[in-house]
């Protein structure tokens, strides 16, 4: 949606260069991940080198001595901090956010000692896995995600990854969510597209809705009676345009599946009566196809 109206807005029509962006700016959300996932590791690392320097003091006391290390030694960060394959996949796409801004770890390393959640759970210093997988859940979902400073060099650093960012979040609440003792380590290197199929279907959608832009404003004119067009939002119109061009060009997705996924992208990015509006005309246009018999989806329960 954001490459096709950069497109309609930008003078210059330069249809590859905006596709190798879109190309880009999705590889790059497979970075914002790893990123976000690293600085858990980092702020376990931190943490250990903290305590290990405690313990080292000439005057150390007892605590420091004999701290506890619950943290440090959680069971689900471990599978994290001992991943072989995760750090090559950092080393290889040369992720080392935190090595070169680690004053973000430190502030959300004090954010956390300072929690009420972390107290609690540093209360005792034996647990179990899942008591382990509790807490890093509702470390990242309190302290982690919603962090300010955090938001603010994401957001400095690619702005891209803003949009990213609620996704990641939330897949990343799912794994630890559902992650076990014995998974491998690839459990933490999901793919970034389902299969060959995934991968192309945005190019297509890209490609086909800019090339068919012609056809496509043909099969939206007479649909919008009370309004014209230069009154209906430019994104509004893109995302039309996307769904007509879904229904049209893409026999394997089900009509319902896209018009619920343009909702969501409006109520997101678009004005707050915009959901309704394309909701109404999407209605509108399935049956016209439908009395046209152009909706020509393949597979049950498609329609």
């Amino acid at each position: 949606m954001q490459s096709i109206y950069a497109l309609t807005q930008s003078e210059k029509t330069d249809l590859d260069k905006e596709e190798k962006f879109l190309s880009t700016s999705m590889e790059n959300m497979y970075n914002l991940y790893l990123v976000l996932i690293s600085l858990m590791v980092e702020m376990q690392k931190m943490a250990a080198y903290r305590l290990t320097a405690s313990e080292k003091k000439y005057l150390a006391t007892e605590e420091e001595k004999n701290p506890n290390r619950k943290f440090v030694d959680n069971k689900v960060m471990a599978l994290l901090v001992n991943n072989l394959l995760l750090t090559d996949e950092l080393e290889s796409r040369k992720v080392n956010n935190w090595y070169l801004d680690e004053e973000y770890v430190k502030v959300l390393c004090v954010a956390m000692e300072e929690s009420d959640l972390y107290k609690k759970y540093m209360s005792t210093r034996d647990s179990s896995f899942q008591e382990d997988k509790e807490f890093l859940q509702d470390l990242y979902k309190e302290i982690i995600a919603p962090n300010e400073k955090l938001y603010d060099y994401i957001e400095d650093y690619n702005l891209t990854w803003v949009d990213d960012l609620p996704l990641i979040n939330t897949f990343i609440l799912k794994l630890l969510r559902k992650v076990k003792p014995k998974d491998n380590e690839g459990y933490f290197l999901p793919r970034l597209y389902k299969d060959e199929e995934d991968r192309k279907y945005s190019r297509e959608l890209f490609r086909k809705t800019v090339l068919n832009e012609e056809m496509l404003q043909k099969e939206l004119s007479g649909k919008t009676p009370n309004w014209d067009t230069d009154r209906i939002a430019e994104v509004d119109e893109v995302l039309l345009k996307m769904a007509i061009c879904e229904f049209l060009k893409f026999p394997s997705i089900p009509v319902k599946v896209t018009i619920n996924e343009y909702l969501e992208i409006a109520k997101e990015y678009s004005t707050p009566k915009s959901s309704i509006f394309i909701n109404g005309i999407l209605d509108k246009i399935v049956k016209d196809f439908g009395a046209r018999n152009k909706l020509n989806k393949v597979g049950r329960g498609l329609m």
